[in-house]
């Protein structure tokens, strides 16, 4: 099991409402991560079963759209609006300088796709991605490591095998995974196994020297509802179950990546599969979206589906910002990202029995029926949102907002409940009380 020192674990545990000996046995099982590469000095973060489920915020560059200062502020949005994790996607500009400045600038654990920066290396050597040497792919995994990246996407999961699937399925939106595309891309230039899978021990034995967890990548998830649950995605979906049992042979941690675009209908069966053939190992899912017409509007669709993904099961989700399908999102896109994975995330917390959310609700509902705005907005998910709202309605303390005016249910309520409870007693109402 990865060491982390007593006292850590013990904040950790408290943290989560659990006890230290819970969370140990979690870990060992697998069925809990901890997030805290030994090179990046922050709080460790556990994600897994019988947690509260924890939210990815994904920034970065592409080559459209550089700029170090435009993701730092995506950065700082994403932990203020309450995300557990960013991860930095970034395939344009400087990666190294730009991955080292999230870096240092966080204060929540940082995941990273190494196989994107294995593109600009070969750039800068002159050739294709595809002339990389297997050296060379793993040699881009460690330089994220020893930076102090918390977790790697790898994708370990694609083989030769589950490549011919694809030819047999007809699917309507092909691999839409970067990476997934990138590492097929590879194997067939080369006539070569995935070199992620073939050296796989090699990436567990860097994980373990760094206390990194590594994020089976789902290349070859479904793109549109017409591919959910497909031949291709529960093929690799099997052979990332062998690699999760592999990772806890060696006392790795690791999680699972989920699909992307899901019915409704269908979320209950992948979350259950998942667990099932991964022994419990945490699941990661990006979305997943129920709908494919939702465009600049994804994260609802995405909130929908993760709300019952993490309900059945899912332990962590990665967000969907109104951009998504459309462009780089901006900062704004990130706040409502964030926050729309959040309300996902804290409405499976209610169901599943996390004392804290529940607790959290009671809260608000108080002061709400006080008519103690203020109070109120302090318990909200976006309080500066609710506040400009409140604001610009000129809205006075314990006097109802601008919705109902005198005909608030809870105000009219505040002045029946006397009467009721005097008559419930079995007291007379005088002429004026009737």
């Amino acid at each position: 099991m990865v060491q982390f020192q007593p006292n850590v674990l013990r904040k950790v545990a408290t943290s989560e409402g659990i006890s230290v000996t819970r969370l140990v046995q979690g870990i060992k099982d697998n069925k809990i991560i901890l997030l805290g590469s030994k090179n990046h000095p922050i709080p460790p973060l556990a994600i897994g079963a019988g947690l509260r489920v924890k939210i990815n915020a994904n920034i970065g560059t592409s080559p459209d759209r550089i700029s170090l200062k435009t993701e730092l502020r995506k950065l700082q949005t994403a932990i203020e609006a309450g995300a557990d994790t960013v991860m930095d996607l970034s395939t344009g500009g400087n990666l190294d300088k730009i991955r080292q400045a999230i870096l240092n600038a966080s204060s929540v654990p940082v995941g990273s796709v190494p196989i994107y920066q294995a593109a600009a290396v070969a750039r800068q050597k002159h050739k294709s991605f595809v002339e990389l040497k297997v050296k060379e792919l793993l040699q881009v995994i460690e330089k994220h490591l020893s930076d102090g990246i918390d977790f790697v996407t790898v994708h370990c999961g694609i083989t030769k095998q589950n490549v011919k699937s694809l030819i047999r399925a007809k699917r309507l939106t092909g691999v839409v995974s970067r990476g997934g595309s990138m590492i097929i891309e590879w194997m067939a230039y080369n006539r070569a196994e995935n070199p992620y899978y073939e050296f796989y021990d090699e990436i567990l034995s860097m994980a373990k020297e760094y206390r990194a967890v590594l994020s089976l990548g789902d290349g070859l998830r479904p793109g549109s509802l017409h591919d959910a649950t497909d031949e291709p995605q529960i093929l690799e979906l099997l052979t990332i179950g062998e690699l999760v049992e592999r990772a806890k042979n060696a006392s790795v941690g690791v999680m699972v990546e989920g699909p992307g675009h899901i019915p409704l209908n269908q979320i209950e069966a992948n979350v259950l599969l998942a667990k099932a053939i991964c022994a419990g190992a945490p699941f990661y899912v990006l979305g997943p979206l129920v709908t494919d017409i939702s465009c600049g509007y994804d994260h609802i669709a995405s909130a929908i589906g993760g709300a019952l993904a993490a309900y059945y099961g899912a332990d962590f989700l990665c967000y969907v910002t109104p951009s998504e399908h459309l462009g780089l999102p901006n900062t704004k896109d990130v706040y409502d990202g964030v926050i729309a994975a959040k309300i996902a995330a804290h409405a499976a917390d209610i169901a599943r029995g996390i004392k804290k959310a529940k607790e959290w609700d009671e809260r608000l509902s108080f002061a709400r029926a006080a008519m103690d705005w203020q109070k109120m907005i302090k318990f909200c998910l976006a309080p500066k949102i609710a506040r400009a709202i409140l604001t610009k309605n000129k809205v006075k303390l314990h006097e109802p907002c601008t919705m109902c005016g005198e005909y608030c249910a809870m105000k009219k309520f505040q002045t029946t409940y006397p009467i009721l409870t005097q008559s419930a007693a079995g007291g007379k109402l005088t002429r004026k009380e009737k």
